[in-house]
């Protein structure tokens, strides 16, 4: 027997791959940032977001072309549009890109974008996110991950996606997703982050017609 699943509820969430060369280049772009203090200053946009973290930073449109940051954004929406509901996109504003640093301890807290679209991916992961204190062995701990969030638990219904960090991953979704961070313990390195704003097409995503 076959068994088809069907998701008519809730929204869709597309998952790509970084390419390598734009992973890299988007790391180096960090690196040169905090390089030079002038820079980093410039790109700080922290006091701007919700985040506890260590160091956002921001993307200027320029650097996001010159990478390719910014036609892979297009390209991916593109596609996930046109798989979730079949229509095609003609406008892609991008809003805003930051990168987010984040350390032992810290944290996003629940919230969402603004926009009509973003995501997060992965550019640069510790290599342990720790443990449980009670239980080191049973439970899968949570700190580190990625957490989308839509209405309540029902049967047959859950309103949280736990996703594991991967370095490349990079996730899309609608800017009203609510998502949070947890903080993790023990290494003392870096968890790089990416994420976006972006407009398309008023009236594919004004669902109501209330720009009518």
């Amino acid at each position: 027997m076959e068994v088809g699943i069907i998701r008519p509820f809730g929204p869709s969430i597309a998952k790509v791959k970084i390419p390598k060369k734009i992973l890299n280049d988007l790391n180096q772009y960090v690196d040169q940032v905090n390089l030079d203090f002038e820079k980093r200053q410039k790109t700080d946009i922290g006091n701007t977001l919700v985040g506890d973290v260590t160091q956002e930073i921001s993307i200027d449109p320029k650097t996001a072309e010159k990478i390719g940051w910014l036609q892979f954004l297009v390209d991916c929406t593109h596609e996930w549009i046109r798989l979730s509901i079949g229509q095609k996109i003609k406008s892609f504003k991008l809003k805003q890109s930051w990168i987010v640093r984040q350390f032992k301890n810290e944290y996003n807290p629940v919230h969402w974008h603004s926009g009509h679209i973003s995501g997060a991916g992965f550019l640069k992961l510790p290599d342990n996110f720790g443990k449980h204190v009670q239980d080191k062995n049973k439970h899968q701990y949570d700190g580190g991950t990625l957490n989308l969030i839509h209405g309540t638990r029902q049967f047959l219904s859950q309103s949280k996606l736990t996703i594991r960090p991967e370095v490349g991953d990079f996730y899309l979704f609608p800017n009203y997703l609510m998502h949070t961070v947890y903080p993790f313990k023990d290494s003392e390195e870096e968890r790089r982050s990416i994420s976006f704003n972006a407009k398309i097409d008023e009236e594919i995503f004004d669902v109501y017609g209330h720009g009518k």
